[in-house]
């Protein structure tokens, strides 16, 4: 029966990475917003309700192992996130190396729960792999939000710029 849980929740695993491929390359035709930075945490955070099943409550340890490891993957995800200014919206760029450290973390997921998933149970190992999802999630979010507030700053700045210039010549 384990063996099943551990195949269900790969193929799982491997739908959400497509899935998570496919929302982020649309994401990038759309102008970005604080509210789709922020909100996709908001409501993953509901997966928190699984630790009120006993069985899927990982040791304090492996609490913390899981988000440490989660904030180093994050920072893949930080360093390929970059925005930019296209027709005076801001844009998140279209990244290459995105679609394949998504597919990395993938196949690494998959190989921890082949090495250490007899050591632990696969309700433990799914709550460990939900806090790596949410330690990868905060840190990738806070820094996209930043970076889209420090842009839409200098957004601000250009279009002031621009309607001061324009105000100057007309008089």
């Amino acid at each position: 029966m384990n063996d099943i849980y551990v195949l269900l929740s790969t193929i799982g695993a491997a739908m959400m990475a497509m899935l998570a491929i496919i929302i982020r390359l649309k994401a990038t035709k759309r102008p970005a917003s604080v509210k789709k930075i922020i909100l996709p945490p908001v409501f993953m955070s509901t997966g928190f309700f699984m630790f009120l099943y006993e069985p899927t409550r990982p040791a304090f340890w492996q609490v913390l192992e899981a988000l440490c490891v989660g904030m180093l993957f994050s920072i893949l995800l930080i360093k390929t996130s970059k925005f930019e200014i296209r027709d005076n919206h801001i844009y998140l760029k279209r990244s290459k190396a995105f679609v394949f450290i998504l597919v990395s973390l993938l196949l690494i997921r998959i190989l921890f729960k082949i090495i250490i998933g007899d050591a632990i149970h696969v309700e433990e190992l799914a709550g460990m792999f939900f806090l790596l999802a949410y330690g990868m999630i905060i840190p990738w979010r806070i820094a996209m939000y930043l970076s889209y507030r420090k842009i839409e700053r200098d957004l601000k700045k250009k279009a002031r710029k621009t309607l001061i210039g324009s105000a100057g010549t007309q008089t």
